[in-house]
């Protein structure tokens, strides 16, 4: 069954099954993405969703996105010709309408930094505890709903408890958060990432943007 359903942002916790389960090896799946990124937001937890329903185990590699553009032959939205940044628009409008999402094509605080976001997220993830799609999702909804800037450390904090993280997580292990999110872009750069989100399996497979989430279903279920 083809899985192009858009699913409410209702979350439901990401249940990966690890590297096996009685002997059988379960998918593993480096999420390369950026805080900044519309898209990201407009998945919802979608993807979250998918992986726990085929037993798959997440990384989660937060990225500077502005920096992989110009590795990886891309330009920055504000670099872009303008009939590529009227379909954007087009595009985000349609697309966050088809999720069902609240959407602010224009937000107040965008861009901004990203890092301090990233950071927390890079903490989450090695802290455990929490929801990290809920997570992500907070964040993103903080910027492209909301009206927040998501590089102040008080939207970072609310979204770190909203997703049952500890909130100090904020402001912890700057310097090694700081030098994995570096790590993440050359990884990016290194295995042919160019865009936000990017979904790579560990055999491989690729998947770039939300709208791409039913094939890696698809894929994950054998049928792709």
């Amino acid at each position: 069954m083809i899985d192009t359903a858009y699913h409410s942002p209702r979350v439901t916790q990401t249940c990966p099954l690890g590297p096996s389960v009685k002997g059988v090896r379960m998918p593993q799946i480096d999420y390369f993405f950026a805080t900044l990124s519309p898209y990201v937001y407009i998945a919802g937890t979608r993807f979250e969703e998918i992986a726990a329903r085929y037993g798959a185990e997440i990384t989660y590699k937060p990225m500077d996105v502005v920096a992989l553009f110009p590795r990886s032959g891309g330009q920055a939205p504000k670099d872009r010709h303008p009939s590529r940044v009227e379909y954007r628009a087009q595009e985000l409008r349609r697309q966050s309408k088809k999720a069902g999402l609240p959407f602010n094509l224009r937000p107040a605080f965008w861009p901004t930094n990203a890092a301090p976001s990233s950071y927390a997220i890079i903490n989450a993830q090695k802290a455990g505890g929490g929801d990290m799609g809920l997570l992500v999702h907070a964040i993103t909804r903080a910027c492209w709903s909301e009206e927040k800037d998501i590089a102040e450390e008080a939207v970072i904090r609310a979204a770190l408890e909203e997703a049952g993280f500890d909130p100090e997580l904020a402001e912890s292990n700057m310097m090694g958060a700081a030098d994995e999110y570096a790590s993440n872009l050359e990884e990016a750069v290194r295995r042919g990432v160019f865009g936000s989100p990017f979904y790579i399996t560990d055999t491989d497979e690729r998947f770039w943007g939300q709208d791409r989430l039913g094939d890696l279903a698809l894929h994950l279920s054998g049928q792709l």
